[in-house]
């Protein structure tokens, strides 16, 4: 028997509902963005964030239906975000799965943020286990160990700064307009590595620190204006770059020799980096690893990653009562 998950995200600034079935097959999508209005303010307003959910979600939903030519007595179940995000944000969405749940008689999936992104992949292919899940965003930075579904050990994680933050305070520094991730990625393949730029944290351990190259980044600018120099946008993308690219590879293929694995899924936002997955798929192919990377559209945040999270947890029995609550940071296991 098919099971449908109705699934819901808006952890941050997009409204997405989608339809899941059977963990690996999208049904129907719809992601309603908010960037062009937070664009004007060099990032997401958290209040305005939350204030367009509540206009948006009701259309979203009855939208994503529509397009999958469902009704609500089709669905097995509703999976929601409940965290890490923005508070005011993941509570539109909380409180939108609640009432369907309850309004329904549907079971109730509590999804973490992070787990949807690493299901994200098995809308590519079924994952493969073990694995080693590269998480890199905008919030996260994190290498994970998975010895079967919904089995998440963490290796390590960020410091400080996650990897796609760092990129957007660089992208401020060289006056690329938020957000400023993509468009950092597409200079780097235009300049030159000549800036002198310290690798992040290359230790013995799996955590990452981006804080450091961030401030070396703008000292360095600062340095050179008052100098009277003018920074090479196009250069200082390609040197920081080089460097963050470079301590993500390494790391991450120290952990898959060291853990015996041959599988290696990238999930998160910055998974739509060009210059890593250039990297990781160089790197992959010379230690025969087997790679994932979702399709550019799985990358970024989606309702589509948490079904299919959601299917998973939903088939191991997990389950939430109507007084779930949404965090704002959240171990994930």
């Amino acid at each position: 028997m098919n099971t449908y998950i109705l699934a819901i995200e808006t952890s941050c600034d997009e409204t997405s509902v989608s339809i899941i079935k059977n963990g690996q097959e999208e049904i129907a999508t719809v992601i309603l963005s908010q960037m062009d209005t937070h664009a004007n303010y060099g990032g997401v307003v958290p209040e305005i964030a939350s204030r367009m959910h509540v206009e948006n979600i009701t259309l979203v939903i009855e939208e994503t239906l529509k397009k999958a030519n469902m009704k609500m007595d089709n669905i097995t179940a509703i999976a929601v975000t409940y965290g890490p995000g923005l508070i005011g944000s993941l509570l539109i969405g909380l409180m939108a799965a609640k009432t369907l749940a309850f309004t329904y008689n549907k079971p109730l999936i509590p999804v973490h943020h992070i787990a949807g992104h690493i299901y994200a992949n098995n809308l590519v292919k079924r994952l493969e286990f073990p694995l080693i899940a590269l998480v890199i965003s905008g919030g996260h930075t994190e290498l994970i160990y998975m010895k079967e579904d919904y089995s998440f050990e963490k290796l390590g994680g960020t410091l400080d700064d996650a990897v796609g933050e760092a990129y957007d305070k660089v992208a401020r520094v060289i006056n690329v307009p938020y957000p400023g991730g993509p468009l950092v990625d597409k200079l780097a393949h235009q300049g030159e590595d000549t800036y002198t730029l310290p690798l992040p944290l290359d230790d013995n351990t799996y955590n990452f620190s981006f804080s450091g190259i961030k401030s070396a980044v703008i000292n360095l600018a600062h340095n050179e204006r008052q100098k009277g120099n003018d920074i090479v946008p196009e250069n200082m993308a390609t040197s920081f770059q080089n460097r963050v690219v470079e301590i993500l590879t390494k790391k991450t293929i120290k952990a898959l020799k060291e853990y015996n694995v041959n599988n290696l899924i990238v999930a998160g936002g910055v998974a739509a980096n060009k210059g890593l997955r250039e990297k990781l798929t160089e790197e992959c192919q010379k230690n025969n690893i087997k790679l994932t990377i979702p399709e550019i559209k799985y990358c970024t945040d989606n309702a589509a990653m948490i079904g299919a999270a959601g299917y998973y947890a939903y088939k191991l029995g997990r389950r939430a009562d109507l007084t779930l609550n949404s965090k704002a940071s959240d171990k994930l296991n």
